[in-house]
């Protein structure tokens, strides 16, 4: 008996190959009928035999295309008869509220990379090859649902091959919407720093041209999917020195790709977890162990014992690392703290500077994007910066917002994040919000995201610091009637309950650089008993002048200072370490005054900054050039063995002290222990600290979860002995994955907290 079935199918379900398969299994299973994209997912109306379409919407559930992520189906039967003759894809229907999430960029797939180095293909080596299962996504899309008129690339027109390509529902190209080739889709051009055309010698193509630059020590600027990387041979040292001069670079790690995992394998160690990692649809930067003998520049990623390694991921790196049996350095196109350069005619007017040659092509980016960065630990993939092949993927809540929401996010690492029914829209990496550039990017992709998903926010969450960007765009928007400060550290673990989908009070573990207090004081070593609604802070390191504000950020010796002046007193000056053959004492007399005195020294409780010292009492950096550094560099060199460590002063208020942990690290200075095993003993002190709080909170308040957020946590030594004792003392365990445990996640607690307060009736 022939019956009439509707279904719609909610989730990443556009620019995934979803109506081709349903075409190709109507034809399997003899049903007839029309498929095509709305505003809410795709509906497929089929007319056939119950068995049939049973049968199709069993291939549905068990078996989608490999790139969808079906959240809902929803099924209308029994509808009357439209009497269809056949099968067909129509053209998408743009009616109603736009609620279709969009597909991330995907990597190369495997067949498009066989046609890109097969020479019988018409394809061959043309470096923007892309089909149903992989190409650019996110980064060429301007609206929904997903057709090629919505995209940047409905600036080509189909030549007759790719066009029957694209209408032939059998092929692997049926309404891909980046479809092209060398005949009418985008192209390549070579320039100089001038902007005038480069020409190749006899003999070459442009990707051979680039390839020989490259060996000479030349820098390039590469325009790939979501933006420029500045490229050079990493294994050229003067072209590594080169680069970190004319980027202001001085010591931030380089990203490297490799143009297989065999040459990473080379080069660092490399678990089944991480190689599966690597060679993921997203290809995120993946942080793995230096190998000793990798022979590498040290300029690379000094200090650190890490590569940040990734595979190619479109096929113009293919192209570029062809027969290449080393990395390239694969960086950010921009200087240092500004944006990622996105547009031909941004990168010619910021990066002449510092690239010798751009490789570029005219293929418009709609919106820019960075890398992720991501690691494994304990064999579990954590996020530490979440843009291309993650954004903007959706992240399932563990509840229902009860309106839409945009959360503005932090000051350093921003993300935002836009909230409606059971769904977080979470942004791309956007960056430190210090400049106009980066808070034009911020908006403008607020704006995207707005129009992309057709949210319109009638709360808007933000950072209670004043001072922020982020802040201020906040309180400056008309259009949003309701606005709600949020504590920074409250939101950490907001963030971290979200990113587990969990709810109810925890014990929560917030440790960062800096975050603004609720007494107005600069937070950052907390224990709170928190949930989405309310954070009790019920622990915390002691205050300690922050001598000179941000200065003393950038200069970590200033925090040593004080914590020596804080555990001996006006004696300090008089101790014999190495550190004070490094400092200037009159500085240190004038820092001393100023702390006294109380002159330009706010109070931070921080452990970020608690971090920092000890660096530079081991003499690792005195200054740093980045955000984190001086704690990166004090992982490195920390020891394997962890049996040892130093201890805390917890006072009967839960205010903890630093005194005893500084006065033995000296000790062991004038004794002359290593600095590996001092470096191994404060991070077993700060992990025992946070076992002896959780303990002693879980006994007067019967809490048995703990959740760690914030920075600090982004050290994989740290996060390790923490996970460790607090899973032999029988706590549950709560850290980041889905989104990073710095501030680039902390939008996402802020959306939480913001539609807790709403449901409570308190907004």
């Amino acid at each position: 008996m022939t019956t009439r079935t509707q279904i719609l199918v909610r989730g990443i379900v556009q620019g995934v190959g979803f109506r081709p398969f349903i075409h190709t299994q109507a034809q399997r299973h003899v049903v007839k009928g029309r498929v095509y994209n709305d505003a809410a997912g795709v509906v497929i109306d089929l007319e056939g035999d119950s068995k049939s379409i049973a049968g199709l919407f069993e291939e549905i559930i068990l078996r989608p295309p490999p790139l969808a992520v079906i959240d809902k189906v929803e099924c209308r039967v029994g509808l009357p008869a439209a009497n269809y003759e056949d099968f067909q894809i129509l053209e998408s229907v743009v009616e109603g509220a736009k609620a279709v999430p969009i597909s991330v960029d995907v990597a190369t797939c495997a067949d498009c990379l066989r046609e890109l180095f097969s020479p019988s293909d018409r394809r061959f080596r043309y470096p923007f090859i892309n089909c149903t299962n992989c190409g650019p996504r996110f980064t060429i899309v301007e609206g929904v649902p997903y057709d090629r008129q919505r995209t940047s690339m409905r600036d080509f027109e189909m030549c007759p091959s790719c066009r029957r390509e694209y209408e032939n529902p059998w092929d692997r190209r049926f309404h891909a919407e980046p479809i092209g080739c060398s005949n009418c889709g985008p192209v390549l051009e070579l320039v100089d720093a001038q902007g005038n055309k480069f020409n190749p010698r006899s003999g070459e193509d442009l990707i051979s041209c680039a390839q020989r630059l490259l060996r000479e020590g030349k820098i390039l600027a590469v325009k790939g999917l979501g933006g420029f990387h500045l490229v050079c041979d990493a294994l050229n040292h003067e072209a590594v020195n080169r680069l970190r001069e004319r980027k202001y670079r001085q010591a931030k790690p380089f990203a490297l790709m490799a143009a297989s995992l065999a040459v990473v394998r080379r080069l660092a160690v490399v678990s089944a977890e991480e190689e599966a990692l690597l060679q993921s649809v997203q290809r995120p930067i993946v942080l793995l162990e230096k190998r000793p003998d990798a022979g590498l520049p040290v300029t690379l990623a000094p200090g650190a014992k890490t590569f940040g390694f990734m595979l190619p991921y479109t096929p113009l790196h293919y192209l570029l690392l062809e027969n290449r049996s080393g990395p390239l350095v694969m960086t950010s196109g921009n200087v240092s703290d500004e944006p990622i350069c996105f547009e031909n005619s941004e990168a010619a007017r910021r990066l002449p500077g510092i690239a010798d040659v751009f490789l570029r092509h005219n293929r418009r980016i709609t919106i820019r994007t960075d890398d992720s960065v991501a690691r494994v630990q304990a064999g579990r993939v954590q996020l530490l910066r979440r843009s291309r092949g993650y954004a903007p993927a959706p992240l399932r809540l563990g509840f229902r917002a009860a309106k839409e929401i945009l959360a503005c996010g932090a000051e350093l690492k921003n993300t935002f994040c836009l909230v409606r029914d059971e769904w977080a829209y979470l942004s791309h990496h956007i960056g430190d919000l210090e400049n106009l550039e980066t808070l034009d990017s911020f908006t403008n992709g607020i704006s995207h995201f707005q129009k992309l998903f057709d949210l319109h926010p009638e709360v808007v969450a933000y950072d209670l610091h004043p001072d922020y960007l982020s802040t201020k765009y906040a309180l400056s928007v008309e259009d949003i009637p309701g606005k709600v400060g949020i504590q920074h550290h409250h939101a950490h673990i907001a963030s971290c309950l979200a990113d587990n989908r969990a709810e109810g009070e925890v014990i929560g573990v917030a440790m960062d650089g800096l975050g603004w207090g609720a007494d107005g004081k600069i937070w950052g070593g907390e224990f709170l008993v928190a949930d989405f609604i309310q954070a009790e802070r019920v622990g915390h390191l002691a205050y300690l002048p922050l001598p000179g504000g941000t200065q003393a950020i950038k200069e970590p010796w200033r925090m040593a200072a004080m914590y020596l002046w804080q555990a001996y007193g006006d004696e300090f000056l008089n101790l014999n370490l190495p550190f004070f053959g490094q400092v200037d004492r009159a500085s240190l007399k004038t820092l001393q005054k100023m702390a006294a005195a109380g002159v330009n020294c706010p109070e931070t409780s921080s452990m970020g900054r608690l971090f920092d010292a000890v660096s530079a009492l081991l003499g690792l950096k005195l200054k740093v050039t980045y955000e984190g550094q001086a704690a990166i560099e004090l992982e490195t060199l920390a020891a394997a063995d962890d049996s040892v460590g130093y201890r805390f002063e917890i006072d009967g208020t839960g205010v903890i002290h630093a005194g005893p942990v500084i006065q033995n690290l000296v000790g062991d200075l004038i004794d002359e222990i290593p600095a590996s095993r001092i470096a191994a003993r404060f991070h077993v002190a700060v992990a025992q600290l946070i076992l002896e709080m959780a303990v002693d909170i879980r006994d007067r308040q019967k809490l048995k979860r703990v959740a760690l957020s914030g920075g600090v946590f982004q050290n994989g030594l740290l996060l390790k002995l923490v996970s460790r004792r607090l899973a032999d003392a029988g706590f549950e365990l709560l850290a980041h994955s889905r989104v990073p445990a710095g501030d680039g996640g902390i939008a996402l607690g802020q959306a939480a907290i913001a539609n807790a307060l709403l449901a409570a009736g308190r907004i």
